[in-house]
């Protein structure tokens, strides 16, 4: 069994470092934009068809983040760039407890890179695979905890449109945040949503119908009937309508209006009633804000004030002694890989050179090129850690809060409509989806 501390131990990962090793940490210049040359790679945690995700920790300050990495070629061939550009758009804008937050975005020659908190605890999709039975308690919390992070969202202006276990992510104390920005959107001043974005069981009614009859759209309240399913199958093992990415479009309007929900009797009146009004399929009639939330009977007892701190206490705890993701992910980086991470600094210098030694007016892909060339100019590089201190230069020295982690696994192969995704343990690579 894998066991995360005697991990940290032997990579000299601990966070919490000595005075001396301290004073031997690498410094970097103020003004220098972060690279890959400023973390450390300590394990591969995730991959897809075109980005990886793997464990890193930021030489001078020795904080740990999950980091995203994604091939610029193969976005362009799959026609991407442009959702990778929408996530990191919406990603550098936004910051919330309950979000998996973006930290430091670069590049290179070959890669685009985004640094996140890291959430040790795994995903939910992952515990469900590992058979965990959640209490009502416990699902109650999630619920609370996302409604916060939809209320900001849409603060914001965001619809997230793939909220499901596979994107929840929990930290070490098991406080729910959500992940993958790849198919969100921002919809302003009335704007109605138009395009079939989402995974096929988590969608809401709206969606398919605005699909096949060309109606007015959709909007944030799509996220909420998603958080309903996902609540739903988190109590009962399976989700409450039996939908899959095969079925089409056409059958799922019918389903909606003649299938009814079944709620599992030794549930509480008061989880079913919230879940009824989740799951209703008028948009206008459903829950669809925080305000709807908390004036729910059932959550009369809920402390928000406390709970917007972390400072309730989750019923389910992951187990600290373990990295909850498949181990796997490490051994293909190292085996099979073509391009692993680590032997990257090696590989562009060589590549540079042989650049330099061939006729550039000989390139066999001109637009190829192009693109490669377009992204390099129009990616932005961010720095959350110097905008915080730009704005308050304590913060960050006063114990900010460190980042946290990212997992993954699906129940079954239920694959995006208009994205190809790739967990962080179930973290993703932006994929398509328009308003």
């Amino acid at each position: 069994m894998f066991h995360w501390s005697k991990w940290k131990k032997r990579m000299g990962a601990s966070v919490s470092s000595s005075a001396g090793a301290a004073a031997k940490r690498p410094v970097f210049d103020e003004r220098e934009d972060v690279n890959f040359d400023h973390f450390q790679i300590l394990r591969a945690i995730g991959k897809g068809s075109f980005g990886k995700v793997c464990i890193v920790q930021k030489r001078d300050t020795e904080k740990m983040y999950a980091m995203k990495y994604m091939n610029k070629q193969q976005c362009v061939e799959r026609d991407e760039v442009r959702n990778v550009f929408r996530e990191l758009e919406i990603l550098q804008d936004i910051e919330h407890v309950f979000l998996v937050n973006l930290w430091y975005s670069f590049q290179d020659e070959e890669d685009m890179f985004m640094v996140v908190d890291l959430l040790l605890g795994g995903d939910l999709r992952y515990h469900l695979q590992q058979n965990v039975q959640f209490t009502e308690e416990t699902v109650k919390l999630y619920i609370c905890e996302m409604a916060l992070a939809l209320d900001y969202l849409r603060s914001q202006h965001i619809i997230h449109r793939d909220v499901k276990p596979d994107n929840i992510l929990l930290d070490e104390q098991g406080h729910a945040h959500l992940s993958d920005f790849n198919i969100a959107t921002i919809i302003r001043d009335g704007e109605r949503a138009t395009a079939l974005a989402g995974t096929k069981p988590y969608m809401a009614p709206e969606i398919f119908h605005s699909f096949v009859n060309r109606g007015t759209g959709y909007s944030f309240e799509v996220d909420w009937w998603s958080m309903g399913v996902m609540a739903y199958e988190l109590l009962r093992g399976w989700r409450p309508y039996d939908i899959h990415s095969s079925n089409p479009v056409e059958s799922l309007v019918q389903l909606f209006s003649t299938v009814s929900v079944q709620y599992a009797p030794t549930w509480s009146p008061g989880m079913v009633r919230l879940l009824r009004k989740l799951l209703t399929v008028s948009p206008e009639h459903r829950f669809s804000s925080l305000t709807d939330i908390q004036a729910s009977p059932y959550l009369a007892d809920v402390m928000w004030d406390e709970l917007s701190q972390k400072k309730v206490e989750p019923g389910f705890v992951p187990n600290k002694g373990r990295l909850h993701c498949d181990p796997t992910f490490e051994l293909e980086e190292m085996i099979l890989e073509s391009r692993p991470l680590h032997k990257k600094k090696k590989r562009l210098a060589k590549n540079k050179s042989r650049d330099n030694s061939k006729d550039s007016s000989q390139s066999e892909n001109d637009y190829l090129q192009e693109c490669l060339e377009a992204i390099q100019q129009d990616f932005v590089i961010f720095n959350r850690e110097k905008l915080k201190r730009s704005q308050d230069p304590d913060a960050l020295d006063e114990g900010m809060s460190a980042p946290e982690a990212t997992d993954e696994a699906e129940l079954e192969a239920d694959t995006d409509l208009e994205s190809s995704h790739f967990h962080m343990c179930s973290s993703v690579c932006p994929s398509a989806g328009s308003s």
